[in-house]
C-alpha cells in the first residue's frame, strides 16, 4: 500500500450531521397498508364454518394480499424521488425484488386455496372447478391473463434464471408487471366479496392503485421528458482514463437545475445505433460544474466498450438524479472512502467535495495494478490541494493482493471507529471491506454503502 499525504490547506466547513432515513417509517406504512388490506377481510367476513370457509377465506386474505402488493410493487418501480435520494435507490431495488417474491407467494397460494375451496364447496372436481371459474366469472379471464404474466416475470426474475438472460430481455419483460397489474385490477373488484357493494372499500382500492399509476406515470414519463427538453444533454468528448475505463464529459443547458449532487447516479441512454434501447446507471465521476458533467465507465461488456467510439454531439437521455450516497449520510467529522476499481467514481466525486479539514479525509482506492488506478492524477491533485490523505493500495508484481483486513484498516487510521466510512466497489470487495471495519468498531450506522446485488 502506497500512501500520498499531503501539506495542510486553509480549514473547510464540517458537514452537519446526517438526517435520520425515512426508511422506518416507509416500512411501518407498507405493513400499516397490509394490515389495513387483512382488515377489508375481517370486516366483511362474519363467521367461518368448515373446510371450504376456511380455505376460501384464506384465499380471500391471501387474494387482498396479492392486490395490495401488486399496487406495492409499482409504486416502488415510480422511481420516486423521496425514495431513490432518501432511502437509496439499491434498498429500494431490494424492497421491489422482495415484493416480488412476496406477490408470487400470495398469488400461488390465492389461486390453489379457492379453487380448493370452490371444489370442496361444490364437490366437484378441481379440474371442471378451474375451467367453470376461468371461463364463466366476470372478469376471470382478464385476472388468469395478468396472474400468469405475473408468474413469468417472477420466473425470469429469479436470480439464476436472470443470470442467463440478458439484461435488455429481463427488462423489457418485468415490464409486463403493469399489463398484468391492470389486468388483475378488474378482476379483484369485479369478483372481491371484500369489494362488492361496499364502496369505502373500492375507493381504497381505487386510490391505492391511482397513486401507484400516477406515481409511474409522473416520476417515469412526464418528468424524464421534462429533464431532456430543458437540459438537452449531448457528449461534448470521451477521455480514455486507462486501459479499459472512459470518461464521457456531457454538455448541456441549466445544468445547475438538474441539482445533482456528488455520489448521486442517472440512468443514460445515448441515442446512437446499438446503444439507444438500455438506459444504465453511471455515477458521476466529479462534482457538476458549470454547463459540465463526467462519468466514468469501465468496460466490461459490449455496451460500456461502446461509449469509446462516442461521437461529440450524440444526443443522451437521462433520469435522475438518483442515489444516497452523498453528504447527507455523513454523521461524523472524520471521513474515510474505500473505493474498489470503477467503484472510484462517485467516491472521487465526494473527495473533491466533501467539507472537511485537513487530514479529517482519507481515501484508499483499491486497484488490480497502478495501470487500473483511473483518475489517479486528479486524486493526488484533491489529495494535495486539500490536505487530505490518499492510499494507493494495488497488487504486487506476483500477484499478490493487499489485504484492507480490520488490523490493517487500524493501522492506517487508529481512530477508525470514529470515522464515517463511504465504500462503493465490486461486491466481494465490498463484502470484505464492511465485515473488516465493523470487525475494526465501525458502527454498521456509519457505513454508507450501495449495492444492488439482489
Amino acid at each position: 500500500m502506497t500512501t500520498t499525504v499531503s501539506p495542510p490547506p486553509a480549514r473547510h466547513a464540517v458537514a452537519r450531521p446526517a438526517r435520520r432515513s425515512p426508511a422506518t417509517v416507509i416500512l411501518v406504512l407498507c405493513w400499516a397498508g397490509a394490515a389495513a388490506a387483512v382488515g377489508l377481510w375481517w370486516q366483511n367476513t362474519h363467521s367461518v364454518v368448515g373446510p371450504a370457509d376456511w380455505l376460501l377465506g384464506a384465499g380471500r386474505i391471501a387474494g387482498l394480499l396479492t392486490g395490495y402488493c401488486c399496487a406495492l410493487l409499482v409504486a416502488l418501480m415510480a422511481r420516486i424521488p423521496a425514495l431513490e435520494q432518501g432511502v437509496g435507490s439499491d434498498r429500494v431495488a431490494r424492497w421491489h425484488a422482495m415484493a416480488g417474491r412476496y406477490t408470487i407467494c400470495l398469488l400461488v397460494a390465492h389461486i390453489t386455496l379457492i379453487l380448493t375451496g370452490y371444489t370442496v364447496q361444490a364437490h366437484t372436481s378441481l379440474v371442471g372447478e378451474t375451467e367453470t371459474v376461468v371461463l364463466t366469472y366476470p372478469d376471470m379471464l382478464k385476472g388468469t391473463i395478468g396472474g400468469l404474466l405475473l408468474i413469468v416475470v417472477g420466473v425470469v426474475s429469479v436470480r439464476a434464471v436472470r443470470r442467463r438472460v440478458r439484461y435488455e430481455t429481463w427488462y423489457y419483460l418485468h415490464l409486463l408487471t403493469y399489463l398484468a397489474v391492470f389486468l388483475a385490477f378488474w378482476h379483484q373488484l369485479a369478483l372481491g366479496a371484500d369489494f362488492v357493494g361496499n364502496t369505502p372499500a373500492r375507493v381504497f382500492w381505487y386510490a391505492l392503485y391511482g397513486g401507484a399509476a400516477a406515481a409511474v406515470l409522473w416520476f417515469r414519463v412526464l418528468a424524464p421528458q421534462r429533464l431532456n427538453l430543458r437540459h438537452r444533454l449531448r457528449v461534448a468528448r470521451v477521455v480514455r482514463e486507462a486501459p479499459d475505463v472512459v470518461s464521457v464529459i456531457v454538455h448541456g443547458e441549466r445544468l445547475p437545475e438538474l441539482a445533482v449532487r456528488p455520489g448521486q447516479f442517472l440512468r443514460w441512454r445515448f441515442l446512437t445505433p446499438g446503444l439507444w434501447w438500455t438506459a444504465s446507471p453511471y455515477s458521476l465521476s466529479a462534482a457538476p460544474r458549470e454547463g459540465a458533467l463526467r462519468i466514468t465507465v469501465k468496460e466490461v461488456g459490449s455496451h460500456s466498450r461502446a461509449l469509446a467510439r462516442l461521437r461529440p454531439g450524440t444526443r443522451i437521455w437521462a433520469e435522475g438524479p438518483y442515489g444516497a450516497l452523498t453528504a447527507d449520510r455523513r454523521t461524523r467529522q472524520k471521513v474515510l472512502l474505500i473505493a474498489g476499481g470503477v467503484g472510484v467514481t462517485p467516491l472521487r466525486a465526494l473527495f473533491e467535495s466533501l467539507p472537511a479539514r485537513p487530514g479529517d479525509l482519507t481515501l484508499v482506492y483499491r486497484a488490480h495494478s497502478p495501470a487500473d488506478l483511473a483518475l489517479r492524477a486528479e486524486l493526488e491533485s484533491i489529495a494535495a490541494a486539500r490536505g487530505a490523505r490518499l492510499h494507493l493500495a494495488v497488487n504486487t508484481p506476483d500477484g499478490r493482493r493487499p489485504v484492507l483486513s480490520a488490523r490493517a484498516l487500524r493501522a492506517a487510521l487508529p481512530d477508525i471507529a470514529e470515522h464515517d466510512v463511504y465504500l462503493c466497489g465490486p461486491p466481494g470487495m465490498t463484502r470484505a471491506s464492511y465485515e473488516a471495519l465493523r470487525e475494526a468498531g465501525v458502527p454498521a450506522r456509519r457505513i454508507h454503502h450501495e449495492s444492488f446485488e439482489l
